[in-house]
């Protein structure tokens, strides 16, 4: 089981009619969201929509252009610092010392986070042993493969106890089993009350950890909502045409018994077939484009 984590405000995240321009180039356009306490939240988009750029205002990295935002029940603009204090933020680069040990790693980061001892020593042991890196603690962190590298990481973001995680493609380039571990780990996280905002290419990993998606397209966020709401909207199924030297052809169906049905009243059923609908399937339906 984690160390207890604390308590949390009801609203984690939130940004009223935002905006970011980088001079005549707008990034993100009048962006509204609420991320309630305790969701897990998936931010998707293909490159270029505003992802990025909206993950480094929530973290205080950059300041938006027009609108407000709140995290942790904190001003971005006005309480940089008290934001920082309520997050932790695992990144995809591997942002770690090669030639330090696990546990120099650690070190080094609840020192910056002023963690006196033996209160530091104890959250290190603590949650080395929850991301099951216990017995890697004095090996230096380029002994370690891809999976244990990133659940380090996760466990370096969570030292100084913050309300709010952010995980920026959590388990690219990881193997399955590693994806699995690190996917039960962050759902237990969220068991336990802790927000979680995710970026991630993998729908798969929306669909298996996410409570809502908001899907971003040129500065905007152009949908939102659960998977199951997303599929209600969208259509549950489609009747795919796929024939030889010609791109497929989807068309969504409120159900599977209605796309059937279409299937059935075609005269010419050369290359149909139906199948349920998926998240990437709606995803290329907005966007015009795959998340990968």
């Amino acid at each position: 089981m984690a160390p207890t984590l604390p308590q949390t405000q009801p609203a984690a995240v939130e940004l009223q009619s935002v905006w970011k321009r980088f001079g005549q180039q707008v990034a993100v356009q009048d962006l509204s969201l609420r991320i309630p306490q305790g969701e897990v939240f998936a931010l998707l988009g293909p490159n270029g929509a505003g992802k990025s750029t909206t993950i480094r205002m929530l973290t205080s990295l950059t300041r938006p252009s027009q609108g407000s935002i709140q995290v942790g029940g904190y001003d971005v603009v006005r309480e940089p610092l008290l934001v920082r204090q309520q997050i932790g933020v695992v990144l995809q680069p591997i942002t770690l010392e090669a030639e330090l040990t696990v546990w120099e790693n650690l070190e080094f980061h609840a020192r910056m986070h002023h963690i006196p001892n033996p209160e530091r020593q104890r959250r290190i042991d603590q949650w080395l042993d929850y991301v099951r890196l216990a017995d890697r603690r004095q090996d230096k962190v380029k002994t370690l493969s891809g999976g244990m590298k990133r659940r380090l990481q996760v466990a370096r973001a969570l030292l100084h106890r913050p309300q709010i995680l952010f995980l920026d493609e959590p388990t690219v380039g990881l193997d399955p089993q590693a994806r699995r571990l690190l996917w039960e780990i962050l759902r237990d996280l969220n068991q336990q009350g802790m927000t979680l905002l995710v970026t991630t290419h993998y729908m798969e990993e929306a669909e298996e950890l996410c409570d809502r998606i908001g899907i971003m397209e040129g500065g905007r966020l152009i949908e939102l909502g659960s998977p199951a709401q997303l599929r209600a909207k969208h259509g549950e199924a489609l009747l795919v045409r796929s024939l030889p030297g010609q791109e497929a052809d989807y068309t969504f169906f409120p159900s599977l018994a209605e796309a059937q049905r279409q299937l059935e009243a075609e005269p010419d059923k050369t290359g149909l077939m139906v199948r349920p609908a998926n998240l990437e399937d709606i995803f290329v339906r907005l966007t015009g484009r795959r998340l990968d």
